[in-house]
């Protein structure tokens, strides 16, 4: 058979609605072998693309078709109309290229009853050509519509889009939310937080989430560049960013803001950003030169580390100093916030549940307050709508006061979220920190203790430290400045007694001596 009556089928779907809808690439395809059997076409290969796969794979298709009827010789293409061949001027240029070149080729567009070749007239022409601006109108109505709805999505809260790990998406079609998936959630947090304590590189977190279970869908390591874009993605503090812009997200965080502000200002960091190796000194990263803010550059020798500063101008700190001489400074400095003895731990126990139980009493309350007020906007939602299925109230009306509510809506579930993250139970939280400075020294120098334990623990107590001439000098962090505040103070006045224990009064707490006795109340009549 001669090459002019060899050709190739392209079938293409529009939507996945049309693919769901019957209206299938394999019906194409049948109605258009049965045209191409009555005009005695002998069809060698079919071609097929669906619109619900992505534009690249779309364009990488198209030319996957357009090298083999080249490279075979083939000199009939079968179409079922213009909108189906082409979506694009670039497309329409080189199939009307190809077309030109040969005076044998030819494009057969069933459904509108056109075939196209090199000696067309030229009304056949204008018609091909009008077809094709048809079709690129409609390929642009229908984009813009799609970026209207995920817009107006993206305004009322809702991601239009898959979620990033830690999200799952649950409901059907048209009703379908994003929530937080338990197993995943954790390790996002994890994530999160070790990054913020400047212990970690992205290829080190990589290693790190992956060997506590955090994986892609195919079980692999995520990837330093994936790891990087999920550091920066709002959507875990509750946002949502879209074209540069921020919106507020109506689905629950997993972090929480100032965690989130405290990773981008390390992972935008530039200068001054340690290279992590898989066995690094504990102090590597950790201090800075105090005559020229260099970072203090550690090297092994006999077994032992030893600091110091590499800028040779201006800097005139070259002296090395060795690592147990700068833990002999450090760690008084995080006894000095500790809590006194263990007993002194329990009494703040009791102290911080204290002033916490009116503070959870009146948040259960609040909640349980916006709570029945989300409920009764739902209700008026429900009734306004049958209202205007009824025809009691007009469309207009509907619109106006369904606006009204949404925007209530919205403001309640702030406030919930905002309620929720005050209620971070406080005590305990406090307890954590009080626990922390206590046990700090006998954490980290416990033979159970990893470099990587030691270094996460100075995270949590310095935020900075300095080093001239030997003596160390240190900012605390945030917590661990609340505990230097006070106390020192509360440990010079406050001390639980033993029962039957005397205790002198000290000037600073004459008025009041929060003494827990046993087996008693401290203030009898």
């Amino acid at each position: 058979m001669d090459n002019i009556k060899k050709a190739i089928i392209l079938a293409r779907v529009s939507s996945k609605e049309q693919e769901e809808t019957g209206y299938s690439l394999p019906a194409q395809e049948s109605y258009l072998k049965d045209y191409s059997a009555r005009n005695e076409l002998n069809i060698v290969k079919v071609f097929s693309i669906s619109e619900s796969a992505s534009g690249e794979k779309q364009r990488e298709r198209f030319k996957q078709m357009m090298d083999y009827i080249r490279r075979s010789k083939i000199k009939i293409i079968v179409c079922e109309k213009a909108d189906r061949l082409t979506r694009n001027f670039k497309d329409m240029v080189m199939i009307d290229e190809w077309v030109r070149q040969d005076n044998e080729r030819q494009v057969h567009l069933v459904k509108d009853s056109l075939v196209m070749h090199r000696d067309s007239r030229s009304q056949e022409k204008l018609n091909w050509g009008i077809r094709i601006l048809f079709a690129k109108n409609y390929i642009d109505n229908l984009s813009e519509e799609v970026k209207k709805g995920q817009k107006a999505k993206i305004e009322a809260g809702w991601l239009p889009t898959k979620p990033p790990y830690g999200y799952k998406t649950i409901g059907e079609k048209g009703h379908k939310t994003h929530v937080i998936d338990r197993k995943v959630a954790p390790l996002i947090k994890k994530m999160f937080t070790l990054y913020a304590t400047d212990n970690y590189s992205l290829n080190s977190l990589v290693d790190k989430m992956y060997d506590d279970g955090l994986r892609s869908s195919t079980g692999r390591k995520l990837g330093s560049s994936i790891m990087h874009r999920l550091l920066k993605d709002p959507f875990y503090y509750g946002k949502m960013r879209r074209n540069d812009k921020i919106y507020q997200g109506i689905h629950k965080p997993i972090i929480s803001e100032d965690l989130f502000m405290e990773v981008q200002a390390k992972i935008t960091r530039k200068l001054n950003a340690p290279q992590f190796k898989k066995h690094l000194p504990v102090f590597k990263g950790k201090i800075k030169c105090a005559e020229c803010g260099g970072a203090i550059v550690w090297q092994k020798q006999k077994g032992k580390w030893y600091g110091s500063c590499k800028r040779f101008n201006p800097c005139t700190q070259k002296k090395y100093w060795a690592q147990y001489k700068i833990e002999d400074q450090v760690l008084p400095l995080m006894q000095a916030v500790a809590p006194k003895s263990e007993r002194m731990l329990n009494w703040l126990i009791k102290a911080l549940k204290d002033s916490n139980k009116d503070k959870t009493e009146y948040m259960e309350v609040k909640r349980k307050s916006l709570n029945i007020s989300f409920q009764k906007i739902e209700n008026r939602l429900e009734n306004i709508y049958e209202d205007k299925l009824d025809d009691v109230i007009s469309t207009e009306f509907y619109k106006k006061k369904a606006g009204e509510y949404e925007v209530e809506k919205k403001s309640i579930l702030k406030k919930l979220n905002s309620l929720e993250k005050d209620n971070t139970k406080s005590y305990e939280i406090g307890y954590k920190i009080h626990e922390l400075a206590l046990k700090s020294k006998r954490i980290y120098e416990s033979k159970k203790a990893t470099d990587e334990d030691r270094r996460l623990l100075l995270s949590y107590a310095f935020s900075d430290i300095t080093l001239k001439d030997g003596k160390v000098s240190v900012k605390y962090t945030e917590a661990f400045e609340f505990l230097n505040t006070w106390l020192p103070r509360l440990n010079a006045t406050v001390e639980p007694l033993d029962l039957g224990e005397d205790y002198k009064r000290i000037e600073a707490n004459l008025a009041s001596h929060p003494t827990l006795l046993r087996g008693r109340e401290s203030n009898p009549d």
